[in-house]
């Protein structure tokens, strides 16, 4: 019988696990355990791998996982940034994703994000705390079919954050190297970057992490941003260089943002730190200021999300397993 290993697991992933594993007549043993050099040992005696990794593994560990005869991991996520995939394709392993698990889900939070940040909701709820029930300028707000609203990366997560908008009646750009037809129905592109950013009042960023898009938003960038708008990122941390958005919202050029995602976020992601300091002096500040909505990288976290990502990287590990390829492979 087949023999996987599914590390990194949550208890919300137990009962689509067991489903799985029950259905396809396969060996599954299902811990919480993230791989690294500590747990290795614990890959002794199986045939595949799908792990939930927020930090990569060792770059030596892809040529120890081809000489204990391993040839893929199944990463249960779109993102696979934290594998070096050329390292992985020098021995032979196949990288998996879950490209397509909800496209719903991130874009329905990133839309409620973007509503919390329009209409002040943390300032007003600090004010309820302390019986503040009084109106001013200070919470006062824009209807969201004044805005212009700039969906940045037009994938599947895009297009569906971009139909929520519309149905508020924004008026929706895009901006994509890569045009979609589909997404075409549904708003105008702006070729040019610099004039994508000048247009809009709301940014909402849905693109993957690539070399070439780190730190995308940064000083200059923040710079060309309409006076006032407000910044959304439900797709990756590594697209902002944090320390200039902080600086953009000192000075007022972003007036909030919204952030599930952030840079160095790895270490903290998914554990429990309420016992313990957290020295991240940026990431503190983010939790603590009133012009941030941050959230722990959670926009995808819903029923149907986590059951399409358990079966989606289950079926590409055993496809690899028994055919030697699998649709959802991402590095050559």
């Amino acid at each position: 019988m087949t023999k996987i290993i599914m590390m990194g697991a949550r208890e919300d992933e137990r009962a689509f696990s067991e489903e799985w594993a029950k259905k396809n007549n396969i060996d599954l043993t299902i811990t919480d355990e993230i791989l690294n050099e500590d747990t290795y040992h614990l890959l002794e005696g199986f045939d595949g791998i799908s792990l939930q990794q927020t930090m990569g593994i060792p770059t030596s560990m892809y040529a120890r996982l081809k000489k204990d005869g391993f040839k893929q991991i199944a990463q249960r996520s779109a993102g696979v940034d934290m594998y070096d995939l050329e390292a992985a394709s020098e021995n032979n392993i196949f990288v998996t994703n879950v490209p397509a698990y909800s496209p719903n889900s991130v874009a329905e939070f990133a839309v409620s994000s973007a509503l919390n940040c329009l209409r002040h909701t943390q300032e007003i709820q600090k004010r309820v705390k302390n019986h503040n029930f009084s109106w001013n300028k200070e919470i006062i707000s824009k209807e969201v079919r004044s805005l212009t609203i700039g969906i940045l990366g037009t994938g599947r997560i895009g297009r569906v954050t971009a139909e929520i908008f519309k149905g508020f009646g924004a008026k929706i750009i895009g901006f994509d190297v890569f045009k979609s037809p589909e997404a075409e129905n549904i708003l105008d592109y702006v070729e040019d970057f610099d004039q994508f950013l000048a247009q809009s009042d709301l940014i909402s960023i849905h693109m993957p992490l690539t070399k070439e898009n780190h730190h995308l938003f940064n000083d200059d960038t923040f710079a060309k941003m309409k006076p006032g708008s407000i910044l959304i990122n439900a797709a990756r941390g590594g697209i902002l260089d944090t320390e200039a958005l902080i600086k953009a919202l000192d000075s007022g050029q972003l007036s909030a943002c919204a952030l599930d995602t952030y840079e160095n976020e790895m270490p903290y992601v998914t554990r429990d730190w309420s016992d313990k300091e957290i020295e991240d002096k940026i990431l503190l500040e983010l939790i603590n200021r009133e012009d941030v909505l941050y959230t722990p990288h959670i926009a995808f976290y819903t029923e149907t999300s986590v059951e399409n990502l358990v079966f989606g990287a289950l079926d590409a590990c055993l496809s690899v397993l028994t055919t030697g390829t699998a649709p959802t492979i991402v590095n050559p």
